[in-house]
């Protein structure tokens, strides 16, 4: 679907792939959880593996999330094709369901345990064998016994290169066959020289090559490497473990209401729209719906981060993976399944731990030229240092591959976007795409949609011109609910009960008009506007009407009061240079009266889909960046025509399939979290970047010159990578937002009563 956007706005749009006209329509997405990834090289190496398996039509790695997420044709390929292929690659992979990464990541865990703890068990015996070559004065050392000494380190150092190095060695082996040099490539090269010119040296001390060894340097830097590892491998599962947490809250079995009134076990999946669904106390909600009658007293931590249970009464919704903390409830199930609100917060999570940000692939781009100066520049030090003294020679080459292996600028980018992603995540900003980071601190001007965007997504309701208030009401909120606009939720909540709903069929929803439908004696209802439905000129204070074949039947009009923390938001937008405007298809008076109390002076009321598309266009073709944020299907050409968009969490799917984030808790205070994180992420990177640039150009001038060891050289390589992967964890912290205005949103009720 394109949902009537422009041709100018869908071809200056990357949209997912759900939205394009030229998407596969028979695509599904399987999502994998990598293991044995060893650089970001590596996952371009497992992208092109996929992408050989015929029926895979789209792949995205993630290096730093060891994540694939891989659009394919059911009919031609399987999820057993896609992890042979890995395999086959020589990486680990496991379907990324809550089962099968944990059982990868227990595996990798060991592993990476079992290496680290080789190579410091080895370095240590070998440093022990070493010392007595570094302390001794010249010729106390007799021949013979550092010819022991030195085999001693050899049998010792066997073992730590055939387990610890081996994933090094292979990734440069397999890159090596595949004509493709990697940042594996320089790590692999130096344990290769080191550990074969220090036997030579060990089994021949009076050959070319001389008696010096460096079994020391080389296990020392297989600990250093491996305990780099192991750091940033328990960060990496820490934010897989969060995700799943989400993912696992919903029951395996429901207790549905048989027509009889009867209670049935079923299985969660096999829930329907329309069901009815009994939930005990302490019970976990299984689907998003409606609370049918009394009070619940529910906790939404994670879905909506508040901190306690909450009320809800009858007729508000209530959102899968919530705990029922109160007594017993009936429920109506509007969503279930993959089309919950906790599905899609899981969904939202695993595209973005998907995906590489713009900044990986130009890294990716220059890692290959800098990989090959890097080679070039050792062969330099080899030859210059071969006329003088060979065996120096050797210690430089090797010290030169080890301290300019690429680790630390690989890690500069994807570790700090993946941590800033993930901090935001928590707050409840969730991005659909992370490229949005690095468009999220740079935006100039903020256009804001108006009902459930500056305005909570419920507002009291009360029915006007209707002479059988309670049916009319009832029908109305029973059409209201197949739209997720934020005055169809306010008029479905605590609606009179009715013995029977109306069978509804061809439901359709107008965006910016309202929802048509025909009942069982196929008559046509609308519900929405007073000139779509029929209304006329009518008394404006009734904001949604309802009729039947044209025969206007009631109207509904709506109190609403601003986000409590929208007038703080504005102004601290407007403090920070950024401009803000308004833009809705409200009434003038309604609008300007919201406007006044939020701050905002650019104001656009009465405003079509495509009204807002031409007003976003002209600020862009103005020189500004702009931000959008919006809820409904009449926003969703806004926000994906926008530099940048927010959607609300509670709004359309429209919108939030069009969006680079969605907000699911916080109010538009995460829109203020958004650009702080956002511009510190990116200070972030280019502190990573600089970091490692000024470590290449301090070590190498040493390490050419003979002054650093290979020993040093590994233990400053593995402190690089560490410092950069610390630093980033920085980008996760959440900022100091404003406090809500409670005063502005009485104000704003005021002015409207």
């Amino acid at each position: 679907q394109d949902y009537g956007w422009p041709a100018r706005v869908r071809a200056g749009r990357q949209f997912p792939p759900s939205m394009t006209e030229s998407a596969p329509r028979r695509a599904v997405r399987c999502d994998l959880e990598l293991g044995g990834l060893t650089c970001g090289a590596c996952a371009l190496v497992i992208e092109e593996a996929l992408a050989g398996v015929t029926g895979v039509q789209q792949v995205r790695v993630n290096g730093a999330s060891h994540r694939a997420s891989v659009h394919v044709d059911p009919a031609r390929a399987s999820e057993a094709q896609l992890l042979q292929a890995v395999q086959a690659a020589g990486y680990d992979a496991a379907p990324a369901t809550p089962e099968g990464a944990e059982a990868l990541r227990r595996r990798e865990r060991r592993t990476t345990l079992w290496r680290l703890l080789v190579a410091a068990f080895c370095a240590m015996q070998v440093m022990m064998l070493a010392t007595p070559a570094y302390v001794a004065s010249a010729g106390a050392l007799e021949p013979d016994l550092r010819q022991l000494l030195n085999w001693g380190s050899w049998v010792l150092s066997v073992p730590a290169l055939w387990f610890a190095g081996a994933p090094f060695l292979l990734a440069g082996w397999r890159g090596l066959m595949r004509a493709r040099i990697g940042m594996e490539t320089p790590v692999a090269l130096g344990l290769a020289v080191t550990f074969c010119v220090s036997t030579v040296a060990t089994f021949d001390p009076s050959g070319p090559l001389g008696h010096e060894v460096w079994f020391d340097s080389l296990t020392m830097f297989l600990a250093f490497l491996w305990l780099g590892r192991w750091l940033e491998m328990n960060m990496r599962h820490r934010a897989a473990r969060q995700l799943e947490a989400a993912a696992g809250l919903l029951p395996d079995q429901a207790l549905r209401i048989a027509p009889d009134g009867t209670l049935h076990e079923v299985r969660v999946p096999a829930l329907l729209a329309g069901d009815r669904v009994w939930v005990r106390a302490g019970d976990i909600v299984p689907a998003d719906g409606w609370l049918e009658s009394g009070h619940a007293l529910v906790a939404e931590a994670l879905l909506t981060g508040e901190p306690g249970a909450v009320s809800r009464a009858k007729g508000q919704a209530l959102l899968a993976g919530s705990v029922n903390h109160g007594q017993p409830f009936g429920m109506r199930v509007q969503h279930a399944g993959g089309h919950t609100r906790l599905a899609g917060i899981v969904a939202l999570m695993r595209e973005t731990l998907a995906q590489r940000p713009q900044a990986v692939r130009v890294a990716d781009r220059w890692a290959v030229p800098f990989l090959w100066g890097v080679l070039a520049l050792a062969g330099l030090a080899a030859w210059r240092w071969g006329f003088s003294d060979p065996a120096q020679a050797v210690r430089v080459v090797v010290s030169v591959l080890i301290v300019t292996c690429p680790c630390a600028l690989a890690l500069a980018a994807p570790a700090t976007m993946v941590a800033a992603a993930g901090g935001l995540a928590r707050r409840g900003l969730l991005l659909r795409r992370i490229d949005a980071l690095e468009r999220m601190s740079h935006f100039d001007h903020v256009v804001f949609d108006k009902t459930g965007t500056l305005t909570p997504e419920r507002a009291a309701v009360e029915v006007v011109h209707a002479s059988q208030s309670r049916l009319q009401w009832a029908r109305a909120a029973s059409l209201a609910r197949r739209s997720s606009h934020p005055l169809a939720a306010a008029l479905a909540a605590g609606a009179p009960e009715v013995e029977a709903e109306p069978a509804w069929r061809e439901v359709r929803e107008e965006p910016g008009q309202g929802l048509q439908a025909l009942d069982e004696m196929g008559r046509t209802w609308r519900l929405g506007s007073a000139g779509w439905v029929g209304a006329g000129a009518r008394d404006d204070e009734a904001r949604v009407w309802l009729s039947c074949e044209g025969q206007v039947l009631a109207g509904f009009r709506f109190d609403e009061a601003a986000r409590p923390e929208a007038a703080a938001v504005v102004a601290a937008l407007q403090r920070q240079g950024v401009g803000v405007s308004m833009l809705s298809g409200d009434a003038a008076p309604r609008a300007h009266a919201l406007a006044q109390v939020v701050g905002i002076t650019q104001v656009r009321a009465a405003a079509s889909p495509q009204d807002k598309l031409d007003a976003l266009m002209r600020l862009r073709a103005g020189g500004h960046r702009v931000a959008a944020v919006g809820d409904g299907i009449n926003d969703a050409p806004l926000l994906a025509a926008a530099d940048v968009s927010f959607a609300m969490g509670a709004g359309a799917l429209a919108a939030q399939e069009g969006a680079d984030a969605v907000i699911l808790r916080g109010g538009l205070r995460a829109l203020l979290d958004a650009r702080d994180t956002a511009a510190r992420a990116l200070r972030i990177v280019r502190q990573n970047l600089a970091w490692a640039a000024a470590y290449n150009a301090a070590c190498i001038p040493m390490a050419l010159l003979g002054w650093l060891p290979p020993w040093l050289a590994g233990l400053g390589m593995a402190g690089s990578s560490l410092a950069v992967i610390l630093n980033a964890q920085r980008a996760a912290r959440s900022p100091d937002l404003p406090a809500p205005d409670r005063e502005g949103a009485r104000a704003w009720t005021s002015s409207i009563s």
